[in-house]
């Protein structure tokens, strides 16, 4: 495999081309509608990804916010590039080891899948010819762009869109690669890297959507793919070595056409509703009860290629569907996986007669109330199966949730982009670039070094801590006077649990000065570290003061004195068990303690009571027998 990434990072600074706050809003104050199309890009050709999002016909609706302005809605020129996310972006260049321009130009980039209000994004080249270092292999860093994030999509029916202006000319550095990546455990390995030197200039938003990864993908024989907008860094594995397996299915649908001296579908598309009208429950009979129609199309040579090879591997089937998706037609059913779907094996021959198919020919129904969608749905299958005789096709991709990615459109190229006219060039001077470089901010391997050596701790935590962006947050917290490891397992064990249970949306931040709080508390013996993650919920989810969260948990202080007579007496409820299992009893006894204590007393605390409990007993003979 041959792989690069672009990753793209929202920065801590107003809007990209006006004074607006960069965050998120839940408060709608209004509504625009908006139509798009494709127009030609800088040397008079239409971009093929833009001509296609163009055809789909869609309208778009966007919700004005509070945090949005009239230069989001396009009724209004762009401001001046915004200067800080500018330096944020030249930070970025230095600590890439790459080379800014002497001029940065402002282009529009085509887009018209609704998400830019003006029909393009925009997005200026800051620094080339940079790289980065991992584990021993230096990967080449070709482009450091600064552009404005997109809007926010938050519902899809039938022809419309719907886009929240909030996210709209948020600031983005995109740090794009060299095809250099090896294995789909690189692909991961050079995010994270890339992503801890970003979050080292702390001038980054955090959260989920912030940072987004695009893959570009090949293998030997194959063409290039994005998967665009990952949000899942665990998943990039999965996504490249998805890709492997879907790219190599293609190359051998290809070779089987070819050796089966297939040729080019031959495009008509015929009406078979006639021929199933006794069709069993599915969507063949729906769609007839509806007065809609069933048509097929003839795939000669694609018999046996279009279902799975095994279980959850890849499907050209698929990839027939997903063209389909792209006109608002969702299933289609073919040939290889019937009959099933309330077609039986008579259904299937009089469809297969009908199109004068032959052994190693193939079909796809399409069922549908409208007969014009169904057509235009057909119209795509063939499309997508004429070019299964190149092998793969160059697309964007979408990634899903299962780590696996459909088609999203046809890769974009270099026709969709042109000057911007309305925003001015940047000339940074040699005086402005030399004070960044003074004050570069340390590097993730020297933090990760100095993390290691100043406070003790092991290297996988230290890189942990630099990666999740909370090195700043720990070396806070302890310059407060709070231990390491009770700072840590806040950090690493107790803040990920919280925000790992499903549970009503935060009402406010983790923020240092509720950690230390927290900690306090801890510190002062009104909880214990068992029970960090209700009063989390307490204080972030219903707004309650760190002693509220903490007596509505059940954590109000336990003595000594109490935990020592509870611990007497749940050695007296079990002598049995002590008696005849001795100090292997300790782990149940434990438990049984600890239910009725737990969060109030440290489990430490609590399980070298009841040893030095349980040792005293077991030294004492028993009763008779």
């Amino acid at each position: 495999m041959k792989a690069g990434l672009e990753i793209h990072q929202q920065l801590a600074t107003h809007k990209l081309f006006c004074p607006c706050p960069s965050e998120l809003s839940e408060e709608v104050r209004g509504t625009v509608r908006r139509r798009l199309r494709a127009t030609e890009g800088e040397e008079h050709a239409l971009d093929p990804a833009a001509a296609f999002e163009s055809s789909l016909g869609l309208s778009f609706v966007y919700e004005v916010v509070p945090t949005s302005c009239l230069v989001d809605l396009d009724e209004e020129p762009p401001h001046a590039l915004n200067s800080e996310a500018l330096d944020v972006a030249l930070t970025v260049a230095f600590l890439l080891h790459a080379t800014p321009l002497d001029e940065i130009l402002v282009m529009r980039k085509l887009v018209v899948d609704g998400s830019n209000t003006a029909g393009f994004q925009r997005t200026a080249l800051v620094a080339v010819d940079g790289w980065v270092e991992v584990d021993g292999h230096r990967v080449s860093v070709e482009t450091i762009c600064l552009e404005e994030d997109a809007a926010r999509k938050v519902a899809e029916t039938g022809g419309e869109v719907r886009y929240r202006l909030d996210r709209l000319g948020i600031p983005l550095v995109e740090v794009a690669t060299g095809p250099d990546l090896r294995s789909p455990e690189e692909v991961q390995k050079v995010a994270q890297t890339i992503g801890a030197l970003l979050r080292s200039t702390r001038r980054v938003r955090r959260g989920i959507g912030t940072i987004r990864e695009d893959v570009n993908l090949s293998i030997e024989g194959g063409t290039r793919i994005e998967i665009k907008g990952v949000q899942e860094l665990r998943l990039l594995p999965t996504y490249a070595q998805q890709e492997i397996g879907r790219q190599e299915m293609l190359l051998h649908v290809k070779e089987e056409l070819h050796h089966r001296g297939a040729t080019h579908p031959p495009g008509s598309v015929i009406d078979v509703s006639d021929l199933l009208r006794d069709a069993g429950d599915g969507p063949v009979a729906s769609a007839l009860k509806r007065e809609g129609s069933v048509l097929a199309v003839a795939l000669p040579g694609f018999h046996g290629l279009l279902g799975s090879s095994g279980e959850g591997a890849p499907r050209f089937g698929r990839e027939l569907a997903d063209y389909a998706r792209t006109t608002g037609v969702r299933g289609l059913l073919h040939s290889d996986e019937l009959p099933a779907q309330g077609l039986d094996s008579s259904h299937v021959d009089k469809v297969r007669s009908r199109l004068s198919l032959g052994a190693k020919d193939a079909f796809v129904l399409v069922a549908h109330p409208d007969p014009a969608k169904a057509r235009t749905a057909l119209d795509q299958v063939l499309h997508r199966a004429a070019l299964a005789l190149t092998g793969v096709p160059p697309e964007t991709r979408d990634p899903l949730p299962d780590g696996t990615s459909r088609y999203s459109r046809p890769l974009p190229g270099r026709d969709r982009m042109y000057p911007e006219t309305d925003v001015p060039p940047v000339r940074p001077t040699q005086e402005h670039l030399t004070r960044l470089r003074e004050r570069l901010p340390e590097s993730p391997d020297t933090s990760r070094r100095r993390l290691r050596e100043q406070y003790s701790i092991e290297p996988d935590i230290a890189s942990w801590l630099l990666q999740e962006g909370e090195a700043d947050r720990f070396e806070a917290l302890v310059g407060r006077g709070h231990p390491v490891p009770l700072v840590l397992r806040l950090l690493t064990h107790d803040l990920p649990a919280f925000v790992a249970v499903p549970r009503a949306e935060p009402t406010a931040e983790p923020s240092e000065a509720v950690l230390d709080a927290i900690l306090n508390a801890l510190a002062e013996g009104r909880f214990a570290k068992e029970g960090v993650v209700p009063v989390l919920e307490g204080v972030l989810v219903l707004g309650r003061s760190v002693d509220e969260a903490a007596r509505s948990a059940g954590l109000s202080p336990f003595s000594r004195a109490e935990l020592e007579a509870l611990v007497e007496a749940v050695l007296d409820r079990n002598e049995p068990l002590w008696r005849s299992r001795r100090e292997a009893a300790l782990s149940p006894l434990m438990g049984d303690v600890m239910r009725e204590v737990r969060g109030r007393r440290d489990g430490k605390e609590v399980a070298e009571l009841l040893r030095v409990a349980l040792t005293r007993r077991l030294g004492t003979p028993g009763p008779p027998s």
